[in-house]
């Protein structure tokens, strides 16, 4: 399992390509913008120029993409050079239909885990994200081990099912949090000492998220996540904060902005 291909250098995909370059690891890369991915060749990475090239020779592939219709896409590219016996870990967050009907046009002889993640860039760079998996990791722990903490779901698909479920809690909290400061607002109460209750308060870590620095979950991401839950089950509150969500004018940034941008 030395070989690994890494496809998907975003904000969070690339401090994790180098955690495994940093690590030892055999790595050859690839991005849609090819210049992510020449950022790590003078790290030792092989960069390719499709994803076919990309996992010809993998042991393990690792997908971190934007959302279900760049993996389905990254997968298709890649169907025609994957090996008997190659791990596909997905850590994109698609949820468990998307990852379903991936499994479902993969080769035979070719495993496929869901690990999604909980956390954002900084923790992705030390090494401190949750990953919520689903089916066996034991074959390649010890690369996801390099990522963070594993939680074992169950099985194929509960790590994606995890992972909406979770973070549409967060998103939605996160949104409940900028209602409850432009509330504080209307009532003229002093900025430092709402966020100071907040963060004492049952929802500080809610709060903690909203109010934090140094992260980066763009709001448009965030969006397409609790897309995905509401596609999947009748949910009127979450129904609501995807519309508020969606009509923000700067959805690049960070979720924690919507305190602001809804005031």
């Amino acid at each position: 399992m030395n070989k690994i291909a890494f496809l998907g250098l975003g904000s969070m995909g690339l401090p994790m390509a180098r955690r495994l370059l940093a690590a030892g690891y055999e790595l050859t890369v690839w991005n849609r913008t090819a210049a992510k991915a020449d950022l790590l060749a003078s790290d030792g990475a092989k960069v390719a120029s499709t994803p076919a090239e990309a996992v010809r020779d993998a042991d393990v592939v690792v997908t971190m993409l934007a959302d279900p219709d760049a993996v389905h896409a990254v997968v298709d590219a890649m169907l025609p050079a994957l090996r008997e016996g190659t791990y596909l870990i997905d850590m994109s967050s698609i949820g468990p239909q998307s990852f379903a009907d991936i499994v479902a046009k993969l080769p035979e002889g070719v495993t496929a885990i869901d690990a999604p993640v909980l956390g954002s860039v900084d923790r992705a760079a030390s090494g401190e994200l949750a990953l919520l998996v689903g089916g066996d990791p034991t074959p390649v722990q010890a690369i996801l081990d390099q990522f963070g903490r594993v939680t074992r779901c169950g099985g194929p698909g509960t790590g994606s099912a995890l992972k909406i479920v979770v973070i549409t809690a967060v998103i939605v909290g996160v949104t409940e949090i900028a209602e409850a400061v432009k509330l504080a607002a209307a009532y003229g109460l002093p900025e430092d000492l709402v966020n100071a209750a907040l963060n004492n308060s049952p929802l500080a870590g809610v709060a903690a998220r909203a109010f934090a620095e140094g992260v980066y979950y763009p709001i448009r991401l965030a969006a397409k996540d609790v897309a995905l839950a509401t596609a999947s089950e009748d949910l009127p509150l979450a129904r609501t904060v995807h519309e508020r969500l969606t009509s923000l004018a700067d959805a690049e940034q960070d979720l924690g902005k919507v305190v602001e941008q809804l005031r």
